[in-house]
């Protein structure tokens, strides 16, 4: 009888300094031979950022506000995750094979692993950057529900890999440096998810015209509407509720919480203080206007 191995908590996989889930890790070569198309949008955040709620914006923005077209398939094959890979299941370069034009990409890798060709496309860029103690707290819960991650330890232990950027993806204070950086040169559009959570429909109006795609009003409330935290989480087709190899749904749901200001019922006094040194020394130089909670 054939012994399956088991998949899950491997190590995490270091490319060019960077620490990966191992199997997105095997997908990046792969991930070199992409040809992007002049009419590409890219989603690209730090993990637990909102990269669900701006693709399912986008979508609906693509699809004129059209529920059912938005039903047509799940989050992952409407908008392709380039980098996953995982057991089991359809690869991002595969599912991106059979996606019709104009294409939504989304991804979580940093600039230094990302294929050039998108870069030297001009492909369309939004980002969305959430403040890094709700990321670290939201990235611990996922850490134990998504066992393609290797395990946790402690909430403690973790957020010092946090803080040292020795999580899958690396650094977060690299991460939305570089990218709000890269709006220097490339057409990015830089969204902060406590914006998005306070006024939805004034950041969509955002997306809007840097997609150059205006829509009415009422559809833009639809949207509004459909794209909430609640509708979001009971929508089988954006809540992640089909991967039970991959996610353990009795540790948590994929999406858990979605509010600001979550870390205050994690972080001890000290762990914040500690925190918020690191912080101020990491992040110094770069004015991102992060908000904490509302």
């Amino acid at each position: 009888m054939e012994v399956v191995q088991d998949t899950s908590r491997p190590p995490l996989e270091y490319v060019k300094g960077i620490p990966l889930v191992k199997y997105f890790a095997e997908a990046l070569e792969p991930l070199q031979n992409l040809q992007p198309r002049p009419d590409d949008l890219l989603i690209s955040t730090y993990p637990k950022s909102g990269t669900t709620w701006v693709s399912e914006i986008l979508d609906m923005i693509y699809q004129d506000g059209d529920l059912e077209k938005c039903h047509r398939a799940t989050i992952m094959v409407r908008v392709p995750f380039l980098e996953f890979k995982a057991p089991g299941c359809t690869t991002g370069m595969e599912v991106l094979k059979d996606t019709p034009a104009p294409r939504l990409l989304k991804t979580h890798l940093p600039l230094a692993l990302l294929p050039q060709a998108l870069l030297d496309q001009k492909v369309k860029v939004i980002y969305v950057a959430r403040n890094a103690k709700d990321v670290a707290v939201s990235y611990y819960h996922f850490y134990c529900m998504a066992k393609v991650h290797p395990d946790p330890g402690t909430w403690d232990s973790f957020l010092e890999k946090f803080m040292a950027g020795e999580v899958s993806y690396g650094s977060w204070y690299n991460h939305v440096q570089e990218w709000w950086k890269l709006g220097r040169t490339h057409p990015v559009l830089y969204l902060f998810y406590e914006d998005m959570l306070e006024n939805p429909k004034r950041e969509i109006r955002k997306i809007v015209d840097f997609v150059g795609r205006p829509l009415p009003e009422e559809t833009l409330d639809r949207i509004v509407q459909h794209t909430s935290f609640k509708e979001m989480k009971k929508n089988p087709m954006t809540n992640y509720n089909n991967l039970p190899t991959l996610m353990d749904y009795n540790v948590s749901s994929f999406m858990r919480k979605g509010t600001v200001g979550d870390w205050k019922n994690m972080f001890t006094v000290a762990q914040n203080e500690r925190f918020d040194t690191d912080y101020a020394e990491k992040m110094a130089g770069f004015n991102l206007p992060f908000c904490f909670g509302l």
